[in-house]
């Protein structure tokens, strides 16, 4: 007779569904953000003013413990939030996503100065393919289009937004080192980072001059959906999923990002930038593996 499969197994289809849902809302962002008529700078300030009010409200972890090192992390938080709606307002979505998708370049470039992390010679292939890539996407530009105004100023603000976001990680390894139990925790620095992305786009957005109902309504659904119940679900999965499948499965996001964008606005990214965009997301779905792969040897008892 057939043995009945683990529990665990079964245990994990929730968690998976989880970061699966997490990616899809994540992804939709973009296509969203360009749906939106009202300026750059009123879409990220009232975006993130509901999407604080939601983590606040459906994250109690996102209360507590809240100190400098909350706020240092949610200042990088805020600038990569700014950089994602004023980027996609004036480049592609496709560009936008995968330049955000470069931040572990940055990780890896800046470990061993504010992490004291080696770097070790297996990450200078990664580091050097994800770089043609990032390059790719950069200097792929097409020509500006209704959706993507200004590709090359928009591909500079998502290239600033992945090393907002790679310093947001750094941030948070920092953080968790140097008070190990602690420290606040991601999601009170994402709160806190919303919080100061209103403050410093609120005085940018207003007066508020002519908006659809429209508007409002999609505002509300990136704070809510797309940023605040994302979050939720990506804390819970986390917590049950191994590391390396939570990794590629939300690899999911970027890809799904210019679907969104072309079957909503029509808009096409370069080829040149989409083969950029294929070589990051290759790379790092690579490097998740053979990292699990590594940790996994030398976390083996000697003898085994």
């Amino acid at each position: 007779m057939d043995e009945p499969r683990a529990p665990v197994a079964g245990g994990l289809i929730v968690p998976r569904l989880q970061i699966l849902a997490t990616a899809f809302l994540f992804s939709t962002g973009g296509a969203v953000i360009k749906a939106i008529d009202l300026t750059s700078w009123q879409v990220a300030a009232f975006r993130s003013g509901v999407a604080a009010f939601a983590i606040l409200l459906m994250l109690p972890s996102s209360r507590r413990r809240w100190d400098s090192g909350t706020v240092a992390v949610g200042m990088a938080y805020a600038g990569a939030l700014i950089c994602y709606v004023l980027a996609n307002k004036l480049t592609t979505a496709a560009s936008t996503i995968f330049l955000y998708s470069t931040s572990p370049l940055y990780v890896l470039l800046l470990g061993p100065w504010l992490l004291k992390e080696p770097l070790r010679r297996r990450d200078l292939l990664f580091m050097l393919v994800m770089g043609v890539g990032f390059f790719m996407v950069m200097l792929g530009v097409e020509p500006a289009g209704a959706t993507a105004p200004k590709p090359f100023e928009g591909n500079l603000l998502a290239a600033l937004g992945g090393l907002f976001f790679a310093l947001v990680v750094i941030g948070l390894r920092w953080t968790s080192r140097a008070d190990p139990g602690l420290s606040a925790g991601p999601t009170a620095a994402v709160a806190a980072g919303n919080l100061i992305a209103l403050a410093v786009c609120l005085p940018l957005a207003l007066p508020v001059m002519e908006s659809r109902p429209l508007d409002w309504m999609l505002i509300g659904y990136l704070g809510v959906f797309q940023i605040g119940l994302a979050y939720a679900l990506l804390a819970s999965g986390l917590t049950r999923l191994p590391a390396l499948a939570a990794s590629l499965l939300i690899l999911i996001e970027p890809v799904l990002n210019p679907v969104w964008a072309w079957w909503g606005h029509g808009e096409r990214p370069g080829r040149v930038s989409l083969a950029g965009g294929v070589l990051i997301l290759a790379t790092i779905a690579a490097r998740a593996v053979l990292e699990s792969r590594y940790l996994t040897q030398t976390s083996r008892p000697v003898g085994q």
